[in-house]
């Protein structure tokens, strides 16, 4: 049995490895980031069943498998997929309904690909994928529930939409469009074909409200985070700054071609970490 849970936990820090906020969730007390590793870990898994895992009836197969393996969970049942989770559970008491959300998110991508959705359901996506993650997160911080709920609201929408326009000309190549059809319209684009918005030369118009949307969720959840202690916030407001630095060059660079990939800054990842993570 310990052999198999140190099996497990291994993995979840291997999948967790790969993140860019890895040493984000290293700097924090065993237990807890351990949970992190393993919410990180299940957030992987469901994401390469969206992204890599076959035809679109495996894929729904797949997260069903997680589906059940998440009420298996919560119903004390052996959770197979889920077994990971049972002891961050325990400790940490996360809603079932967050883990859903997130295979829910994943769907939405396996469904159809995701072209120029409404604002509305843009933000319903960034809500199951990036939010929902952030209110199983902000348990392991230990921020009170009505503010912790905040937190993962504002900052996951601000990771997201930062993400999303980071990421325009890789998502339209695997046929998805992010952009919500009202900033398309608002730029008289009428064909929202993921391929020939991004081979137009300059996407300004539709792109910089989404970077102000990005902003105010940045600023909302830096107000929070600075009403918390520093132990609470340490890694969220790594996370903030890391991607608070991208969205500032996404913000000079603009959106005309070309538009270079952005990648994390190591050095304001480093800074953040340093700043928050020891001192």
């Amino acid at each position: 049995m310990t052999a198999a849970f140190d099996e497990a936990a291994e993995l979840a820090r291997q999948r967790a490895s790969k993140s860019s906020f890895y040493r984000a969730m290293a700097i924090l007390p065993r237990e807890k980031r351990d949970a992190m590793f393993e919410i990180y870990s299940f957030c992987r898994a469901v994401d390469d069943v969206a992204d890599e895992g076959g035809d679109k009836a495996t894929k729904k197969a797949a997260l069903d498998a997680w589906r059940r393996a998440i009420d298996a969970l919560y119903a004390g049942k052996p959770p197979g997929l889920a077994a990971g989770l049972a002891a961050p559970l325990r400790r940490f008491g996360f809603a079932r309904e967050d883990f859903v959300a997130v295979i829910d998110g994943m769907e939405m991508d396996v469904d159809s690909d995701i072209v120029a959705p409404d604002a509305a359901t843009l933000d319903l996506y960034c809500d199951r994928v990036a939010s929902a993650v952030g209110r199983l997160s902000v348990r392991v911080f230990g921020l009170p529930e009505a503010e912790g709920i905040a937190l993962a609201r504002h900052l996951g929408r601000a990771l997201q939409l930062t993400n999303i326009l980071r990421d325009i000309d890789e998502d339209a190549a695997i046929g998805r469009l992010y952009l919500p059809r009202e900033n398309l319209a608002a730029a008289g684009i009428s064909d929202p074909t993921p391929g020939k918005v991004a081979a137009m030369d300059d996407l300004d118009a539709v792109c910089r409200p989404l970077l102000q949307q990005a902003k105010d969720h940045f600023e909302e959840a830096d107000a929070i985070m600075a009403r918390r202690p520093r132990d609470e916030i340490r890694a969220p407001k790594i996370m903030s700054l890391a991607y608070g630095a991208i969205w500032r060059r996404l913000a000079a660079r603009g959106f005309r071609k070309p538009r270079e990939k952005i990648p994390t800054p190591k050095i304001a990842l480093i800074g953040a970490i340093l700043r928050y993570g020891f001192f």
